[in-house]
């Protein structure tokens, strides 16, 4: 590792040539990189859900789909609106009540649970049903939207899963730029605190950020990356390296004091880094790496691009800050101030004294952390997280006042279903609780309208070569456990006179969302806690202590997912599994720097007591440097982004990170004296470690 560091210090200005032209490249991969705004679009492709979207794309030329609410319009402007509407790019179909009936079908004519759908209970209003001829989250339906939009300039809501996308979308652009300032100057806040230059922490921030601008540039591999893990990369990438930052930075210091020579200072100081950060970033890597089991791929997706993330602030650590510290080595003696340092001794003394009442009262803390962690409310229901400002949060609101409508979904049933059945199935539909309508061509011409009559354009729209397509409108909202029910029942009527039919669409996608998700965070919560335990095993040697560590840190999450249930907070669904898997993996490295320094003094003679002292007293500034670092980078997203899904992910991060570190502090070494004699038998190198006469006065026990 040495020769490393010794290239590395020879060439640091081709380094930081390369490094900069590298932006280049990486910003153009960047900007071609399309961001995935569809969260069920991550749901897997084999099941039925998502093959009868493909269906509906194959033999109807259909993906996405709305309902567009037009309010004190008369029935000519609605027309003359649904006409323009037709003529939007990548709108397939409109199907218009109030314009067939204009035409070739009296309103008369229609059944009367039919005219009870086109009109709102106020009488203020009608709906029409839109379909687009491509996918929810492609860019030509997001691109309709807008159109659409501009054509009803606000006489009309569009209620629809891709408008959803399409608002989310802007809000992700409009405030991904400022909460990432916020974050960037929080963060330079705590490091200007920490460090003993102001020039050293803006250089940090400019390694972090290259090495962000890497990562988001060479997604352009990928394709696509979903816009939680752009919304949350550069966060956490920033919060999750900067410790590797500050760690060369302290390791040249100290290299300082024993080389003149301050390139051979840099040298020595990037060996060192490069045996402890590699140690450390495994376990956030495989943290990450857990989320890419999930059968909801949206796992995937983020855990490979985080991991990439952690990989590339290692490598830029080790090769671009060298550099630029060396570089700007004048300024940075120039900028020299005093560093604030908590002091430790007090903290080490009430540790030692106290131990096993701090233990006690701890770990009665997993009590009502587990409570609140089964009781913790979490919500699917994608529209949730965002604003009740936006149009398509109103049109949802609209569309369940006044048609009772709080889902729609859709039934595929084969084309040569006899009427007489597809009338009766539908019959059986319509009395399942909470359903405010099935609606098919054959309900809809009921027995006064003759076949003849009904406009070629929406038998296209509802019948295929192969396939009939149907209409049903919940009063359950997306993801309650009554739509659920819901969809049951009616996927066992369909069944029942089908069994090739599926029911699709938002509310049967997102009921598939819950059992597929509930199975992954456990499979991702099992690898992340299995792979950490390894590798602490094997970094460490020991048995006993991995069960410590992940017992620590277990309990700082249990801690902070619990308090959402207590604080009445709920959370979006997949907050859980992310920080879960992303708080165990990054602030384990606290408690293994505290254990790892009290295994150090243990061995090297060091009683117990006088080995924990020592290693609270060299750890503790450095993890809470880390987890205010941390937390510096998360809280302002957190308070500022009104996306909820982003808000709250990042608000339980924050809050882990001091979690953790208050847990790791005060428990850790509690907990590594309670077990010491455990330890001492069940580690690797410790076997030596013999009782011995206590440091700071204290009397000889052979116990200890």
């Amino acid at each position: 590792m040495l020769k490393f560091g010794q290239k590395i210090v020879k060439y640091r200005i081709a380094i930081l040539i390369i490094s900069v032209l590298l932006l280049i490249p990486s910003a153009f991969g960047f900007l071609a990189t399309r961001i995935n705004y569809d969260i069920l679009y991550y749901l897997p492709k084999d099941i039925e859900t998502m093959k009868g979207q493909d269906v509906l794309m194959d033999d109807f030329g259909k993906g996405a789909y709305g309902i567009f609410l037009c309010k004190d319009l008369s029935t000519a402007d609605t027309i003359k609106i649904a006409k323009k509407v037709e003529k939007v790019d990548h709108v397939a179909e409109v199907i218009c009540f109030d314009e067939m009936t204009e035409g070739s079908i009296p309103k008369e004519m229609l059944p009367e649970s039919v005219r009870e759908i086109i009109n709102a209970k106020d009488g203020k209003g009608s709906v029409m049903f839109i379909f687009f001829d491509d996918t929810t989250s492609s860019d030509e339906t997001m691109k309709a939207i807008e159109d659409i939009r501009d054509v009803a300039d606000g006489q009309c809501l569009l209620s629809s899963m891709a408008a959803v996308v399409e608002d989310t979308k802007v809000l992700v652009q409009e405030q991904t730029p400022i909460y990432t300032v916020i974050a960037v100057a929080l963060a330079l806040i705590v490091l200007m605190l920490a460090m003993d230059s102001y020039i050293v922490p803006i250089l940090f921030l400019i390694q972090i950020g290259m090495t962000i601008i890497y990562n988001l540039g060479t997604n352009f591999i990928k394709g696509e990356i979903s816009f939680i893990t752009m919304a949350l990369v550069a966060i956490l990438q920033l919060g999750v390296t900067m410790d590797y930052s500050i760690f060369l930075y302290h390791s040249y210091k100290e290299q300082c004091e024993h080389y003149d020579n301050k390139k051979e200072a840099m040298a020595n100081a990037i060996a060192a880094t490069i045996t402890s950060v590699t140690g450390s970033s495994l376990t956030t890597i495989a943290g990450f790496l857990a989320m890419c089991f999930m059968t909801f791929t949206l796992g995937l997706d983020m855990g490979i691009v985080m991991a990439k993330g952690v990989v590339m602030g290692v490598v830029g650590c080790v090769t671009i800050l060298p550099s630029m510290i060396l570089v700007f080595d004048g300024l940075i003696k120039k900028t020299q101030h005093r560093v604030i340092h908590i002091p430790t001794a007090r903290i080490s003394s009430f540790i030692t004294k106290f131990y096993p009442v701090i233990a006690v009262v701890l770990l009665l803390l997993w009590i009502p952390a587990i409570i609140g962690y089964k009781k913790m409310n979490v919500y699917y229901k994608l529209d949730s997280s965002l604003p009740d400002s936006l149009e398509s949060v109103q049109a949802n609101k609209e569309l369940e006042k006044n048609y009772d409508m709080s889902s729609v979904s859709m039934i595929l049933i084969r084309s040569d279903m006899s009427s007489k059945d597809t009338k009766e199935m539908i019959d059986k539909i319509n009395e399942v609780e909470g359903v405010q309508f099935a609606l098919g061509m054959d309900s809809i011409i009921g027995a006064n309208v003759p076949e003849e009559f009904i406009p070629e354009e929406l038998t296209s729209s509802l019948k295929s070569d192969k396939w009939k397509l149907l209409l049903v409108s919940s009063k359950y909202q997306v993801a309650t456990d009554e739509l659920g029910q819901q969809c049951d029942s009616i996927s066992k009527i369909v069944k029942s006179y089908d069994n090739t039919g599926m029911l699709i669409g938002e509310g049967p996608a997102t009921k598939d969302l819950i059992k597929i998700t509930d199975r992954d965070f456990k499979v991702v919560s099992a690898v992340s806690i299995g792979a950490i335990f390894i590798l602490i095993l094997l970094v460490l040697k020991s048995v006993s202590i991995p069960v410590i560590l992940v017992l620590v840190i277990e309990l700082a999450i249990y801690i902070n997912m619990g308090m959402a249930y207590y604080m009445g907070t709920t959370l979006p669904f997949i907050a859980s599994v992310c920080v879960g898997t992303i708080q165990l993996g990054a602030t384990v490295d606290y408690a293994i720097l505290l254990t790892n320094r009290y295994k150090t003094e243990r061995i090297a003679g060091k009683s117990r007591n006088e080995a924990v002292r020592i290693a609270v007293d060299t750890s503790v500034n450095s993890i809470v440097s880390s987890a205010l670092g941390f937390f510096a980078a998360t809280i302002g997203v957190a308070v500022y982004s009104n996306i909820d899904l982003i808000g709250s992910i990042c608000m339980l991060l924050a809050r882990g990170a001091l979690l953790s570190m208050v847990i790791v502090i005060l428990l850790l070494p509690s907990l590594l004296m309670i077990f010491d004699p455990l330890i001492i038998r069940t580690t690797r190198g410790m076997a030596g470690c013999k009782k011995r006469v206590r440091h700071y006065g204290e009397p000889v026990d052979e116990n200890v």
